[in-house]
């Protein structure tokens, strides 16, 4: 052996195995310094949460009658001397101290220590049953102290779990080795070891090597260090903190119900599946290395219940995350190997779909739909990735057979679109799903109401499954007709999984114009009419897009009972809304409308038993009035001012709100909608979110908002540059 390294055995001996050690010992500290740094901002939020969670704990108890003490200890405790010394509540047990109850007459140790440790036990089944919610209109010193601790963990993104992961793994299993190659740090130590422990030894630095190969290969040295500066770096003020909490609520309060061990109860958030299927999705361990988003609890069962299950329907109510659950199980499965996905949906979702894949994991988007679609699927079909295609768009492509393509996952949104089997649709779906081995239907409508319409989706997954569903399961209500329809069918309720689900819920529906509300775009860029340019989606209500998406939000609110509230700056384009949904619409509430009379359709609206719809021009709606009955608000398009779409939300979004209201923007890609958001969220946004939270912002909202004079200017500028150098890749002429 030389000094300067060999190998012997297949392990590096001498200087090149005291270098390879020294490496690790780096690689092992850096995993330690991960595991420390993450433990540190946990134990931070715990120092936050926990007095919070008190004060809630307490506030429960207090309204606990002390009999109740009885029936935590099965009638055992004696509890008419603590009546009469004036304890009344199990809070007032929880509170007093052993010595104070044993100053009772007639309390003895026994007594005390007993009633003691029953408050104690009902304190803690109290904690598991309550969760913080975090008033951005009331800040305090104890909420502000949490949202900074929070502040770190949410920062840090979700790399954060992937690095522990690692660092445990890593660590676990490089200390023993670390320890077994000891001897091979010293050449004269290795000299003078036995022929065993040098075998030993040599054994070790083999298996440090491959240890320290694997996490070079998997980038683990980069991602600790990346994910230690995340968790030291802090907020730049308290205020930082609350503008990142308003702008991305959901992960605080997914983080916030994992610390304090609250969340949904599991039956429910399982959507009552029977144990032993939840159990083997349970079983499942979700690869997420290809996800860029942390999932909350009940979004990993739903991708791992998609998974276990290999051809099911996810039907969540609308605003608990199907895309993302869905996006999960092909990550999971490209992790595991599987190359090719196909996605399919309304053209109206189409772009969002490819955002959120791009935004959401490392998989590859490849729309396939348009002029190019032949030329997009041959390129899916040799490169792989996720294709995303529409309903009408299938039938046209290569079937299943032909492509010589069999996907990972077929996924099909909006899966009621091929309840009819005998349509074109859902034969082009159909031919798909038969070549596919796992197939994963996306719907919110709730399905035990539409139970034939169930039965024929469920001929196209679980085929055997079909025959033994009828109409009396949906009869017997939403649990009994989800238990029997278990092997094929998810749904959770928001009720279900409200704990682990932000109190509002914003999506941007981006969506593509379609030829006539490009031709009436393209007129009103040319003209240099900005306020035209803004409402061109609606201008042909036969073809247009965003009314089309509209109209889907609707009928999915419809399906869940939920009341709905459209807002849009412009009467016209309201009053194209109201032609589009039929009669049975209230408004639309304007300027013109009298107080009173405005009034009177908010309480129509309201008095309404299940699903209403109330239109509104954003100006009048804004300020005000009250509508939390509803629970969906769709803003036909964005607004100038950032302040009036608050000011609307929070017409629905209040005090007295029991629902976890969504909010829809209807936006049109490579348009007006595009330029104002770039531009706001460039230059006005963050500001303005610091602004809100001063006095003088809550006087006049206006001073934070930008000029609509120079915006308008700005945006028709590059609008009219960027249609006359051609950069729309849609070439219809203005004129027609």
């Amino acid at each position: 052996m030389t000094e300067a390294g060999s190998t012997e055995g297949g392990a590096p001996t001498g200087r090149a195995a005291r270098e390879l050690l020294a490496r690790a010992d780096s690689l092992l500290e850096a995993a330690r310094g991960v595991l420390a740094d993450h433990a540190r901002a946990v134990a931070a939020v715990r120092t936050a949460l926990d007095p919070l969670l008190d004060v809630l704990v307490r506030s429960g108890l207090a309204s606990i009658p002390v009999s109740r003490l009885k029936d935590v200890t099965e009638g055992r405790l004696r509890l008419g001397a603590v009546e009469q010394a004036g304890f009344t509540t199990v809070g007032q047990v929880y509170g007093a101290s052993r010595h104070e109850l044993r100053q009772i007459p007639g309390v003895g140790a026994q007594t005390a220590d007993q009633a003691l440790a029953a408050a104690g036990q009902i304190a803690h089944a109290v904690r598991d049953t309550v969760a913080v919610r975090i008033d951005v209109d009331a800040p305090d010193d104890a909420t502000s102290a949490l949202v900074g601790a929070v502040y770190r963990l949410v920062e840090a993104g979700p790399d954060v779990r992937r690095a522990v992961d690692g660092a445990r793994r890593l660590a676990e299993r490089l200390e023993p080795l670390l320890t077994a190659a000891g001897p091979a740090r010293d050449r004269l130590r290795m000299l003078f070891t036995g022929r065993r422990a040098r075998a030993g030894a040599r054994e070790a630095v083999a298996g440090v090597r491959a240890a320290v190969a694997d996490a070079v290969e998997r980038e683990l040295p980069l991602l600790f260090g990346q994910v230690s500066a995340d968790l030291l770096r802090e907020p730049d003020s308290p205020v930082a903190a609350w503008v990142d909490f308003e702008l991305r609520p959901a992960e605080y309060y997914s983080l916030l119900a994992e610390m304090s061990g609250t969340g949904p109860d599991r039956d429910a958030a399982e959507g009552f599946l029977p144990s032993g299927i939840a159990g083997r999705v349970r079983g499942l361990r979700l690869d997420d290395t290809r996800l860029r988003v942390s999932l909350r609890g009940y979004q990993s069962f739903g991708a791992r219940f998609a998974l276990a299950q290999k051809r099911v329907i996810l039907g969540d109510e609308m605003g608990l995350g199907k895309t993302v659950q869905a996006i999960a199980a092909l990550a999971h499965l490209a992790a595991g190997g599987e190359t090719h996905f196909l996605v399919v949906c309304p053209a109206s979702v189409l772009i969002n779909w490819t955002r959120e894949i791009r935004a959401r994991s490392t998989l590859r988007a490849l729309p396939v739909h348009g002029p190019q679609r032949r030329e997009a699927f041959a390129e899916w079909r040799e490169d792989g990735g996720v294709a995303l295609t529409t309903f009408d768009t299938l039938h046209t492509l290569p079937d299943a057979e032909d492509s010589g393509v069999r996907p990972g996952m077929l996924v099909v949104d909006e899966a009621h679109y091929v309840k009819n089997p005998a349509t074109r649709r859902s034969q082009a779906v159909s031919g798909w799903s038969r070549r596919t081995e796992r197939v994963l239907f996306l719907t919110g409508t709730p399905m035990e109401n539409r139970v034939e319409e169930f039965r024929n989706l469920v001929r196209r997954l679980q085929p055997e499954l079909a025959p033994a569903i009828s109409t009396r399961h949906g009869a017997a209500g939403s649990q009994a007709f989800r238990r029997a329809v278990a092997p094929a069918y998810l749904r959770r309720n928001q009720q279900d999984v409200l704990t682990e689900l932000p109190a509002l819920v914003q999506v941007d529906e981006w969506e593509e114009f379609s030829e006539d509300d490009l031709r009436a775009y393209r007129e009103a860029v040319a003209t240099g009419h900005f306020m035209r340019m803004r409402r061109a989606a609606y201008a042909c209500p036969e073809s247009s897009a965003k009314l089309n998406r509209l109209r889907e939000l609707v009928a999915e609110a419809a399906g869940n009972g939920a009341k709905v509230v459209v807002f849009s700056y412009f009467r016209e384009v309201l009053e194209t809304v109201r032609e589009a949904l039929g009669d049975g619409v209230f408004g639309p509430l304007s300027g013109s409308v009298a107080a009173a009379r405005r009034q009177e359709l908010i309480d129509g609206f309201t008095a309404v038993p299940g699903h209403a719809v109330l239109l509104s021009q954003i100006q009048a709606g804004g300020i005000g009035l009250n509508m939390q009955a509803a629970s969906v608000v769709i803003l036909c398009e964005p607004q100038i001012k950032p302040t009036t779409e608050h000011q609307a939300v929070a017409r629905a979004h209040r005090m007295g709100q029991i629902r976890t209201v969504q909010v829809h923007r209807l936006l049109a890609a490579d348009s007006v909608d595009q330029r104002m958001l770039d531009i706001l969220a460039r230059k006005e946004r963050l500001f303005d979110a610091y602004a809100r939270r001063s006095d003088v912002a809550e006087t006049t909202p206006d001073a934070v908002d930008v000029s609509e004079g120079a915006l308008a200017r700005r945006i028709v500028e590059e609008e009219q540059q960027r249609l006359r150098t051609g950069t729309d890749e849609r070439t219809l002429p203005v004129d027609g």
